[in-house]
């Protein structure tokens, strides 16, 4: 890829202190505990070996306080940039990387400007490992890496492999974890490259899925951003962007 844009980006541009929306979290998913699902309902999906969605999981208040997070890091230094092709043509994302690890690819400083990359929150290491508690499928785990990626409404990311992380890793088929937040995305995900032959899903705001084991070089990727769908308390308690 070609240098990336590194231009400051505010995710919730139209977030303000002093004037915050009334909460309009639904009221039966106020009370829940942290690290409990959003919903009595919230189900435990196996897709398939090492693959397992869970369907509402992150409760709404924790969605809130996630973005929130997410912006005051992605507006820092260490923050979003918009990845580029060869070509100079931009992704339709942006992307944050806050890391812990120091394999090939993921280091304590990014190489194209040198700045030091965040670190990850205590409360995302909380959430994926109660996720990862709740699969019951997968090793316990220290999450040492996390990519926050933000799609416009156009955005999309090809299949591919996470492979980037230590060959150990690897090896142990520990999972990563993906948590959704905002408008629903169409994912695909299959044993080759070939998006013809891929399976769809979609994971809507909330939504936990973790790949391990036997899933954990799944070809995956995203097709298309299903606009206007993410939740109106998440839209309103954030002023967070979905353009």
């Amino acid at each position: 890829m070609s240098q990336p844009s590194t231009q400051p980006f505010d995710l919730c541009p139209n977030y303000q202190e002093s004037a915050k929306a009334k909460t309009t979290i639904p009221r039966e998913q106020k009370k829940r505990k942290a690290g409990k699902s959003s919903t009595e309902a919230a189900s435990v999906q196996h897709l398939r070996p090492g693959m397992v969605l869970l369907k509402g999981f992150v409760k709404p208040e924790d969605q809130i306080g996630m973005v929130r997070m997410c912006r005051q890091l992605g507006k820092g230094p260490g923050g979003f940039y918009r990845p580029s092709y060869k070509n100079g043509a931009k992704l339709n994302l942006w992307m944050m990387k806050e890391l812990g690890s120091t394999t090939r690819s993921y280091g304590p400083t990014r190489p194209f400007d040198g700045a030091q990359a965040p670190t990850i929150p205590d409360a995302f290491k909380m959430i994926a490992q109660a996720a990862n508690s709740t699969a019951n499928e997968f090793p316990r785990i220290n999450p040492d890496v996390c990519i926050v990626n933000y799609y416009t409404n156009s955005g999309k990311l090809g299949l591919h492999q996470d492979k980037d992380e230590s060959e150990s890793s690897l090896t142990k088929g520990l999972p990563f974890i993906s948590i959704s937040i905002g408008d629903t995305a169409e994912f695909l995900f299959g044993n080759t490259r070939d998006k013809d032959q891929a399976t769809k899903i979609n994971l809507e705001s909330g939504d936990v899925l973790i790949l391990g084991g036997e899933s954990r070089l799944l070809f995956h990727g995203v097709s298309h951003v299903k606009t206007d769908t993410a939740p109106s308390w998440l839209k309103e308690e954030t002023g967070i962007r979905l353009d």
